[in-house]
């Protein structure tokens, strides 16, 4: 098992990487069962692929499990639903012992950590990621949070996990199309930090069918966890992971939660930071083609009805404007992420050029 650790003082945690480490969750989590519920949060199609065996192994082992489902989609990330939730559990006489596996993507992990945060004013939770996106993003850091009309993730929460659980294998009963939605985040990091990966996951594209998905985890995971441990509440740093998320929340917002994947938005959303950067003068023209090139060997989907005023103001609304000044993630060189504060309104939307 490959452990990485988040060093965040008494909030620090281990992020566990290892094939077939579902089936071992029982004896790992062992030492933290005290005769406390476990509820483990899911979407049903989930609970029926991985979830119900999990919980009747847990069982087995002598934990109290049970379970709670949400509706597939970023329909799941509503106040109606968190709501809900919280009077399950209440109904389920669960109490500030009680502790919560999200089993799930993005979605289910952001929804998951926020009710963890809430319930009682806080009790503990684990992440066990099932999609490549949430592996390397989602699960690692904290962030929580639901969805309003106004915009994504507007409500919620930086509360840590006690712990990540990746199973890499998961991934190979998930359909492909949720695969390769997440491996833009996967270049996100390269992107912004290690220029050999990016030029690794560049050249691994180029034959998806052998591509080394637990290396490229593993790797992205360590990056995570070492921007986390340095800024856990985004004051500077951590700002650099928001890399394509500008444009990408935009877009999904625009478009409608659900008719984009996440992993898409923020890959369109990192060819137009990529624009940008050039056209401020940080990044070569030669570098914005080859990281362009890179990310155009994922199978993403046109966007052409796409109105710039539109997604400008959603931008506006973005959780990365500070007192009115947009702080957008640009690249100084690959490898090298920056914030800039003075990304003009126009470029942003001429930057949509490059995704229509």
């Amino acid at each position: 098992m490959k452990t990485i650790q988040v060093h965040l003082d008494k909030r620090s945690y281990s992020i566990n990487v290892e094939s077939g480490l579902l089936r071992k969750l029982p004896s790992i989590l062992s030492d933290q069962n005290h005769g406390q519920k476990w509820i483990i949060i899911s979407q049903y199609n989930l609970m029926e692929l991985i979830g119900f065996e999990l919980m009747s192994n847990l069982n087995k082992a002598g934990f109290k499990c049970d379970y709670i489902t949400l509706p597939v989609g970023e329909a799941a990330k509503s106040m109606n639903e968190f709501s809900r939730i919280i009077s399950q559990l209440i109904e389920m006489k669960c109490d500030r012992s009680t502790t919560i596996l999200s089993l799930g993507g993005g979605v289910v992990g952001d929804v998951s950590g926020f009710v963890a945060s809430s319930f009682m004013r806080g009790i503990q939770y684990y992440q066990i990621p099932t999609t490549l996106l949430a592996m390397v993003d989602s699960s690692i850091g904290g962030k929580t949070g639901i969805n309003i009309a106004e915009g994504k993730n507007l409500v919620g929460s930086i509360y840590q996990p006690q712990g990540v659980l990746i199973d890499p294998d998961i991934l190979e009963s998930l359909p492909r199309e949720e695969v390769i939605a997440g491996l833009g985040e996967v270049i996100k990091y390269g992107a912004i930090r290690d220029e050999k990966f990016l030029n690794n996951i560049s050249e691994w594209l180029d034959d998806i069918d052998s591509f080394p998905f637990a290396k490229a985890v593993l790797r992205a995971c360590e990056i995570k966890a070492e921007i986390v441990s340095l800024d856990e509440y985004e004051g500077g740093l951590r700002k650099l992971l928001n890399f394509g998320h500008t444009v990408g929340h935009a877009l999904e917002a625009h478009l409608g939660y659900g008719k984009i994947r996440h992993g898409e938005a923020v890959a369109l959303g990192m060819k137009c930071a990529g624009w940008v950067s050039h056209k401020m003068g940080f990044m070569s023209v030669d570098e914005n083609i080859s990281l362009t090139k890179t990310i155009d060997k994922l199978s993403l989907p046109h966007v052409s009805k796409v109105d710039p005023n539109t997604i400008l103001s959603y931008v506006k609304k973005d959780k990365k404007m500070r007192n009115g000044i947009l702080h957008f993630v640009v690249l100084n060189t690959l490898g090298e992420g920056n914030t800039c504060d003075s990304v003009p309104d126009n470029l942003i939307k001429e930057s949509l050029k490059v995704i229509q």
